[in-house]
């Protein structure tokens, strides 16, 4: 397994092996490994003659200085992931590599898709995504990239984006990893107090019950999100940034389900750490033929 920190070290390899034909896989990742970047990992090697894995916390994207100083972080341990999983290639740059001063291109999303949810509750955090994750393209050059969906919104921002620039890049959503609980595998979730761990199963239990509902008939959204609110509030938490019912492909918010695709979005925070979840609650018959699709 090759360990490049150099940009041009990086996408001279990448050069070289697109120049030979070969298919390149992708996985970006801010480290702390876990089950769920596995899963990104192994359902994209049989794809690819290359698979290449970066790890970066990228500052550009927090818009709380705690919360950066605070990210898990175990190198050792990310790289014995990738060995395990028969990666290629490890990208670990620096932010000094990857933001040289001065620094002035940023690359934006703008409109719907990035106004609401994360991108009203942290505000820069998606132009700082769509920054990286445009450098990083560049630089490992892949045929296909791999994204989560328990980052639903970063995964339409970025698909986005590499349709409005014509990147010539596969995007894979991968559906959400869980714990066998049904907490949403995150990095964040190193920092949870036992007790606050145990709280934040609120809210795939509430993302449930919604479904639930909507399966019983209930088909208006309002509704639906005042009655997950009251349950995610019934824990001790400190903050519900958000709980909306949103169509999928443009992340528009639903007054009623039955305009296409809907998929409940929820932001809570236990303990200052901040989890995010979501689930698909309603699958319009008209696009049947689109039920698998993220």
């Amino acid at each position: 397994m090759k360990i490049f920190k150099q940009a041009e070290a990086m996408q001279a390899w990448a050069l070289e092996q697109r120049a030979q034909g070969k298919r390149i896989g992708f996985v970006p990742t801010m480290g702390f490994l876990h089950e769920g970047h596995v899963a990104l990992m192994r359902r994209v090697r049989a794809e690819v003659d290359e698979l290449v894995v970066s790890i970066f916390v990228n500052p550009k994207q927090f818009n709380v200085a705690s919360d950066l100083e605070n990210y898990p972080r175990d190198e050792e341990g990310d790289l014995a992931h990738c060995r395990n999983e028969g990666v290629d290639v490890v990208y670990l740059p620096t932010a000094e590599q990857m933001y040289p001063e001065p620094y002035h291109t940023y690359v934006e999303v703008r409109g719907g898709l990035a106004e609401g949810l994360c991108g009203a509750t942290r505000p820069g955090h998606f132009l700082g995504v769509t920054t990286v994750v445009a450098k990083l393209f560049n630089l490992v050059q892949p045929t296909v990239a791999v994204f989560g969906q328990k980052d639903f919104q970063q995964l339409a921002i970025v698909r986005r984006m590499v349709q409005d620039l014509n990147m010539p890049i596969e995007i894979i959503g991968l559906p959400t990893v869980r714990e066998p609980d049904g907490l949403a595998m995150s990095s964040r979730n190193a920092r949870l107090t036992p007790e606050n761990r145990k709280r934040a199963l609120v809210i795939h239990e509430t993302l449930q019950w919604t479904k639930a509902q909507v399966e019983k008939g209930e088909r208006d959204a309002k509704t639906l999100c005042a009655k997950a609110r009251e349950r995610l509030a019934a824990v001790e938490h400190d903050d519900i940034h958000y709980v909306d019912i949103r169509e999928e492909t443009t992340l528009s918010l639903l007054e009623t389900l039955g305009q296409g695709h809907a998929r409940m979005f929820v932001a809570q925070v236990f303990g200052q750490v901040r989890l995010i979840d979501n689930l698909r609650i309603y699958t319009d018959p008209r696009l049947s033929n689109q039920s698998r699709k993220p």
